[in-house]
């Protein structure tokens, strides 16, 4: 019987879709207006954004967070596809009202890749050190730090 208890990874991914939708409405929000108001509702959302991202990077290992965020980038390089067609095209050739469509295309292009960003930025804290919080286990057995707990 080992001596080591175990425990699993804390995965919060609700911290990551609310950071995609305060992205996305900020994202659409400032492409439909150029306001000051909305514009600074939009940065507040943004920063909301940055916090989910961060508080969801301080929970997953580096290797889920290095997965997460190559899937991103994929995820805006296809969305791109859709900008090189036009998006006023797309959004005409699907049925529905058109001005909604595109907006919720630039909306979803712009969420992407501000959570692309965010997630790389905090996977690149952490890999060369920056991080405030403990490493996960996994991590510091990874890394070559001996666990304080014996096994036999």
């Amino acid at each position: 019987m080992h001596d080591v208890i175990p425990t699993t990874l804390r995965s919060d991914r609700l911290l990551l879709a609310v950071s995609f939708a305060c992205f996305a409405t900020a994202g659409g929000t400032t492409v439909a207006t150029d306001a000051l108001v909305p514009t600074a509702g939009a940065t507040t959302l943004a920063i909301v954004g940055v916090y989910c991202v961060a508080r969801y990077a301080n929970r997953v290992s580096k290797r889920t967070l290095a997965v997460r965020s190559l899937a991103l980038w994929v995820g805006f390089l296809a969305i791109t596809v859709v900008h090189v067609v036009g998006v006023d095209v797309v959004a005409s050739a699907i049925p529905g009202p058109a001005e909604i469509l595109a907006l919720s295309l630039w909306a979803i292009t712009w969420a992407t890749l501000f959570v692309a960003c965010s997630t790389t930025t905090f996977l690149g804290f952490r890999e060369y050190g920056a991080s405030g919080g403990a490493e996960i286990p996994e991590e510091q057995i990874l890394d070559g730090e001996s666990s304080d707990y014996s096994t036999r």
